[in-house]
């Protein structure tokens, strides 16, 4: 085998066009919308199309995630997203936080930040789920 033989075959997995919207998407693997949960409650985070990257890293087309717990309406996405109890930053390139959550019914949300915790121009934002924690 010539010694750029495995060089070829990366290079044919590489996109030939930009990716769109439509390839990127942000999610929560666990827990499932609508699951029942016993505490410490584990929030493993999902991301296709982009890649993750610290706070302050400027490396293009990634960001690094933010969990917002019970929030009625996402913070303004052209400011850098609020530190509080219930906007949860990963800006150390996290994938997953275990929690203590209050018994009850609770939703889960994950945006997209980039170096400087401020949304991308195209809004990464996962559905929001619902979880009951007893």
């Amino acid at each position: 085998m010539k010694w750029y033989a495995p060089l070829i075959s990366v290079l044919l997995l590489l996109p030939l066009a930009p990716l769109t919207a439509e390839d990127k998407t942000l999610y929560i693997i666990s827990p499932a919308d609508g699951e029942t949960v016993n505490n410490p409650v584990t929030v493993k985070f999902g991301l296709k199309g982009m890649g993750v990257a610290p706070a302050g890293i400027d490396f293009p087309n990634t960001g690094h995630h933010h969990l917002l717990i019970d929030v009625e309406t996402l913070p303004p996405l052209d400011m850098p997203v609020p530190t509080d109890e219930r906007h949860l930053h990963f800006g150390g390139g996290q994938t997953e936080v275990t929690l203590e959550m209050e018994p009850g019914e609770h939703t889960l949300q994950l945006l997209l930040g980039d170096k400087m915790h401020i949304p991308h121009a195209e809004p990464m934002i996962s559905e929001k789920i619902t979880i009951r924690v007893e």
